[in-house]
């Protein structure tokens, strides 16, 4: 789940509609336009003529207007299918590589801090990176941001195969790599949420979103299955896939159209640094975004936690790591199975109500798990819970892509990356720290009424029942 954030600062802009005409909000428009000045042009279909849609079809015309066909539906959006399918094929080869490069560094060096160091290194990258990432991919084109990001990570595998085929594989190297991989990670990703409402009609969005999202979850799910099995195979095996499917992202991007964006104004350009600022400051000045983003933040600290708590009294109980492994598959399975649902329940809920049914969720559900053995049964609960976050991701993500201008959207996907990366890092250490120092059942309990509190507030709170839904235009 991520967050979102309101917009009470300014009025007359949180009143006006979606998909408003240009003179119904002057204001809204004109904020649009001074946020996205400090943009430069994207690649341009080659039949890019105004009024048609990046998928080549003629753009919906107001109702009544004749000579204007409608926007291709979803699943025969070109440009989407495109971004959509070397995503998956990028987040196969990722996960294969997150879960080799921990049983590679224990094989060479038998560390499991070694290990550790692997992998901090590739997230820490992440978050270091995440901030200047967003004003960077305003800046740039983001087709060419994102094909430097799968490029950079096929060459970064690529070198892992040469160092394993020559025998060479270090420590050292793979640090490297992993960082190249978090700082790729920190790039894509603004590029990738800040393109894809230029490529389809508002009402097609959410449904984008949570298409999105079960291709995340099927990427993790079928790489982290893969890459043991590679790795049985051969050392080499995960890393020669991922350079695979990284190339392969990069071919189905290059024919990739993305709509024009606005030119830079003449004259010098505004200091980076004052770029990384506007963006906080529009994050923050937008209430319905602030709110969800801090709400999502705190609950998903306190999951973390509960999940590493649940797996330490998994271990303690004596639970054998299949058993352990189907648990935390199960999370998964719940959530693939919940983004498939999560445009229909999108249509029939209100983005209030989509928001508040996943923390209302957990805190039922959560204690429950106190009362069943460790293993599959306690993956049942997980599956539970993960069946409503990807509703509610699509309604925050969808309110905070269409309340941003595009010019500062990078920024925007970035500054909540910072905000979950930093809750994604807090909720494990403090989970170890409550398992390290209180028994099992009174941390899963701690856990829980974190959990209950942050739910409480968030249904208490007033600025979530401004959340705007979108009309389906699947």
């Amino acid at each position: 789940m991520t967050g979102d954030r309101a917009g009470t600062r300014d009025a007359g802009r949180a009143a006006v509609p979606y998909g408003a005409p240009e003179d119904a909000a002057p204001a809204v428009r004109k904020n649009t336009r001074d946020h996205a000045s400090h943009t430069v042009r994207e690649d341009a279909p080659d039949d890019g003529a105004a009024g048609t849609d990046p998928a080549g079809s003629r753009v919906a015309a107001p109702d009544g207007a004749p000579g204007r066909s409608a926007p291709v539906s979803l699943a025969r959006n070109r440009d989407y299918r495109l971004l959509w399918t070397a995503q998956m094929l990028s987040e196969f080869g990722f996960h294969v590589s997150v879960l080799a490069f921990p049983l590679l560094t224990l094989a060479l060096t038998g560390s499991a801090a070694a290990s550790g160091v692997v992998l901090s290194t590739m997230a820490a990258a992440q978050m270091l990176a995440g901030l200047p990432a967003g004003a960077v991919v305003d800046r740039l084109s983001r087709k060419a941001v994102m094909l430097g990001c799968e490029a950079a990570q096929a060459a970064a595998a690529a070198s892992m195969v040469a160092a394993l085929w020559w025998g060479s594989a270090t420590v050292v190297h793979m640090v490297a790599v992993a960082a190249v991989f978090g700082v790729s990670a920190a790039l894509f990703e603004p590029a990738e949420s800040a393109t894809l409402p230029n490529l389809m009609p508002e009402g097609q969005l959410p449904t984008a979103i949570a298409v999105n999202s079960a291709r995340s979850s099927l990427g993790q799910l079928a790489g982290t299955a893969a890459g043991g099995f590679l790795f049985a195979v051969g050392r080499v095996m995960p890393f020669l896939t991922d350079t695979i499917t990284h190339t392969a992202a990069f071919l189905t991007l290059v024919p990739l159209r993305v709509p024009p964006r606005p030119e830079p104004p003449k004259g010098p350009r505004a200091p980076f640094g004052r770029d990384i600022t506007a963006g906080l400051r529009w994050v923050w000045g937008e209430p319905r975004i602030r709110v969800t983003m801090l709400c999502a933040g705190a609950l998903n600290l306190f999951f973390g936690a509960f999940y590493i708590v649940l797996v330490v009294r998994a271990q303690a109980a004596g639970t054998s790591p299949g058993r352990i492994g189907v648990m935390v598959a199960m999370l998964g399975a719940g959530g693939v199975l919940g983004s498939l649902a999560a445009p229909a329940l999108y249509r029939r809920l209100s983005p209030r109500t989509a928001v508040v049914l996943v923390f209302w969720s957990l805190t039922v559900l959560t204690p429950l798990t106190l009362l069943t053995p460790p293993g599959p049964p306690t993956g049942v609960l997980f599956a539970a819970m993960a069946l409503f976050p990807p509703v509610a991701n699509t309604a925050i993500v969808t309110e905070q892509l269409l309340r941003t201008p595009d010019g500062i959207r990078g920024r925007l996907t970035s500054v909540i990356g910072l905000t979950g990366g930093g809750a994604a890092a807090g909720g494990p250490a403090l989970g170890g720290l409550l398992a390290a120092t209180v028994p099992a059942g009174q941390a899963v309990l701690i856990c829980a009424a974190g959990i209950a509190a942050v739910t409480l507030l968030t249904t208490a709170n007033r600025t979530l029942r401004r959340l705007t839904p979108v009309p389906d235009g699947t």
